[in-house]
């Protein structure tokens, strides 16, 4: 087992204009909205901030996919964007389905009767993102 005791992993839920933002302490394994970001210039340097802020051993991206599985426009774009960020951090990236996390995030928030924000569901959907990651987290982060 590496000594991780400090580290975390951070999940994202990415979209065109917003970036969901979950983290997990890989010791507690508790997934929890963290922040939403926005899609700008400027995203590359905004994870790596995070990465390192928040000692990352990991980042788990969400992978979009149509209802049946198939790769789709937003699948190819997330994809260029991963191939991208991946030159520019140190940290190992997994990819994880992220199956109706959007629309399982706003169901959630709008049963709990209070206001939120469409970042507000992105963040939340990056939780649901990191939980499922969790579930099967891979033998080098234990």
């Amino acid at each position: 087992m590496s000594n991780q005791n400090n580290s975390s992993v951070i999940a994202l839920d990415m979209g065109q204009k917003r970036i969901g933002v979950a983290i997990a302490s890989l010791v507690a394994r508790i997934a929890r909205p963290l922040t939403t970001l926005q899609h700008t210039e400027t995203i590359i340097d905004d994870l790596k901030q995070l990465l390192v802020e928040h000692q990352a051993a990991a980042l788990v991206v969400g992978l979009p996919r149509g209802l049946e599985g198939q790769h789709t426009a937003q699948t190819a774009s997330v994809e260029a964007f991963v191939a991208t960020l991946k030159k520019h951090i140190a940290v190992p990236l997994y990819w994880q389905d992220e199956a109706v996390t959007s629309h399982h995030a706003e169901t959630e928030l709008e049963a709990r009767k209070k206001p939120f924000s469409k970042g507000d569901i992105d963040a939340l959907a990056a939780t649901y993102i990191l939980e499922d990651f969790l579930q099967e987290l891979p033998k080098e982060l234990k």
